[in-house]
């Protein structure tokens, strides 16, 4: 019985096992299904399973296969990590190039992936294990569940190559912040600021809870191969019960230039004490005004398009800044961050 729930076992040398029957697929992705239990598995296929426009596209129509032809979808790779984040080396090559408009529209399309796992007719359950940073851990935050292995590290990193999460990514934080308290959101907004200014990844799943990079109804599993078999009766479950997608959200109230204030009041600290760089004050700056919603007053009520055009103005000025391409570059050389 247990075996059973191993649906992918540690593999003994030579040792193959069932891969599943194609759906569909790109060069980005695969769509699968194992069984006949109507649950589409999507695996990348890129190297520490990046995300490139490959896998932005492919996600999104093999999950509009799947609102046709199945009742729910999977999110899981073949092998750890779950994603190393956003394919930096075809970013860099954009900016440097000076195509400011085409990387205007990566970003645009990799929010529109992560509204569209949000917003998909059948339930997308996120089925995370070792590595989930960056793009991949906001892809796994717009899922409708998110099931994880306890050993997960799970992070919004982009602060550290100098940008900020644009994939949806701030904007989901607003959202959850003015929801657990929608007269102030800005006390649920300074433990995740936190998170993300430092680009901290948690160092279990239920760390990463703590942290509010998973909600307190996502499941942490705690043997890593049952990992795919609790995730598809998770998916099938939420399937069964009438699952309905959250609708787009119109009136969320945000902490405003009220709270952009405050948290900039402390990053004038950080810096007079030299815990942290001008640039990095840029950074966490920026970060501060989209989690609050822009310069507009307390308490405003804002959609979810307004935080994330936000999202991504501030991303593509940060990305053109000389600071911020230095560090992208020497990470992906060093595989280090840069303090700058």
């Amino acid at each position: 019985p247990v075996y059973k729930r191993q649906l992918f076992p540690d593999a003994i040398l030579g040792e193959k096992f069932d891969q599943g029957t194609t759906v569909w697929e790109n060069d980005g992705v695969r769509l699968w299904t194992q069984g006949d239990d109507g649950v589409g598995i999507i695996s990348f296929k890129t190297k520490m399973n990046t995300v490139n426009d490959q896998v932005l596209d492919g996600i999104q129509h093999a999950i509009g296969i799947a609102e046709e032809q199945l009742k729910a979808v999977v999110i899981w790779q073949t092998s750890e990590p779950f994603s190393a984040g956003a394919d930096l080396k075809g970013a860099l090559g954009l900016l440097q190039a000076g195509k400011v408009k085409e990387f205007d529209a990566m970003v645009a399309n990799f929010q529109r992936t992560s509204m569209r796992i949000k917003h998909a007719l059948v339930p997308v359950v996120s089925a995370v294990r070792g590595l989930c940073l960056g793009g991949g851990c906001e892809f796994q935050m717009h899922s409708a569940r998110t099931v994880a292995a306890l050993e997960s590290y799970i992070g919004l990193v982009e602060a550290g190559v100098g940008l900020l999460p644009a994939g949806g990514g701030l904007h989901e934080l607003a959202i959850r912040a003015a929801q657990s308290n929608p007269s102030d959101p800005f006390e649920a907004l300074k433990k995740v600021f936190e998170t993300v200014a430092m680009a901290k990844v948690s160092a279990s799943a239920l760390e990463a809870k703590q942290l509010g990079l998973l909600r307190d109804s996502d499941v942490v599993v705690f043997n890593a191969y049952e990992l795919l078999y609790v995730a598809k009766q998770v998916a099938g479950s939420l399937a069964e019960s009438g699952y309905r997608p959250p609708l787009y959200a119109r009136n969320i109230p945000v902490a405003g230039d009220v709270g952009t204030a405050t948290f900039k009041a402390s990053l004038a600290n950080l810096q007079a004490g030299y815990f942290a760089s001008e640039h990095d004050v840029a950074i966490a700056t920026r970060i501060a005004d989209t989690l609050c919603g822009g310069a507009i007053e307390r308490g405003s009520l804002v959609d979810e398009e307004w935080l994330l055009a936000l999202e991504r103005k501030h991303f593509v000025e940060l990305a053109q800044t000389e600071k911020t391409q230095s560090r992208i570059a020497h990470t992906m050389t060093t595989g280090k961050p840069l303090r700058n």
